[in-house]
């Protein structure tokens, strides 16, 4: 798995706005534009931080909470095309490519975010070595995630796939003190990240649930033989 690499790009991040890294990093100049520039958004669980076609005017580093990005697809399907955690970025894409947002952005937790003006960030681009260095990481990360979305929908079982996806959701979000993922996601969000119907869904955590592999409580799920899902996943530590 990669997430170890993932997680050393948003520690990378959260030291990057860091204020008092900033301040030490920046011209006087610029750290004066940053603060009267920057905003600080709140965000409700089910709010829309962007939709999907909108114009890209800056980008969010989010400093708490849980986000996802989601596209409709055919029929009006939602296709979940990743979660973002505390320390990531989102919105850079579009911006850097010079499009409107492909994707929606929306809150699945209390979320708190850090918002920079399109203009200001791209300048900090120019002028700020170490953010841009963070950023070809990151977009070199998401490049070999999405080859290997690829092979996990063409190549794995939905039951292989499940199995895998809860240990990817345990490791990128953390537990809560009882052990559950950080995340309460609905049969069909599970469907729909795996590529399946949202009732062979249902069917296979309650098979999974059955087999001890896990604990279920409503749409909290925590794992409980990690190692029987790695192996079922076909999972290399």
């Amino acid at each position: 798995m990669s997430v170890e690499k993932q997680n050393l790009i948003e520690e990378n991040l959260k030291q990057i706005f860091n204020e008092d890294f900033l301040m030490e990093m920046l011209s006087a100049e610029d750290f004066q534009n940053y603060n009267s520039v920057k905003q600080i958004l709140k965000f409700h669980k089910g709010d829309t931080i962007f939709e999907d076609g909108d114009n890209s005017k800056g980008v969010y580093f989010i400093k708490k909470g849980t986000t996802k990005l989601a596209k409709q697809g055919v029929y009006g399907k939602e296709q979940i095309l990743r979660f973002i955690k505390e320390g990531d970025l989102i919105g850079y894409r579009s911006l850097l490519c010079g499009e409107n947002f492909q994707a929606k952005g929306e809150a699945m937790t209390e979320v708190e975010a850090l918002f920079l003006p399109s203009e200001f960030f791209l300048h900090l681009l120019e002028v700020y070595p170490k953010l841009s260095f963070v950023m070809l990481q990151k977009i070199a990360f998401e490049l070999g995630e999405s080859s290997n979305t690829v092979t996990f929908l063409a190549q794995k079982t939905v039951r292989e796939r499940l199995a895998e996806i809860l240990l990817l959701l345990e490791q990128k979000l953390g537990t809560d003190p009882e052990g559950f993922i950080k995340i309460s996601l609905t049969r069909e969000e599970i469907a729909n990240i795996i590529g399946t119907a949202t009732e062979s869904a249902i069917r296979l955590i309650s098979e999974f649930k059955q087999d001890e592999l896990i604990e279920v409580e409503g749409r909290n799920i925590k794992i409980i033989h990690h190692e029987k899902l790695r192996k079922l996943g076909h999972v290399i530590n």
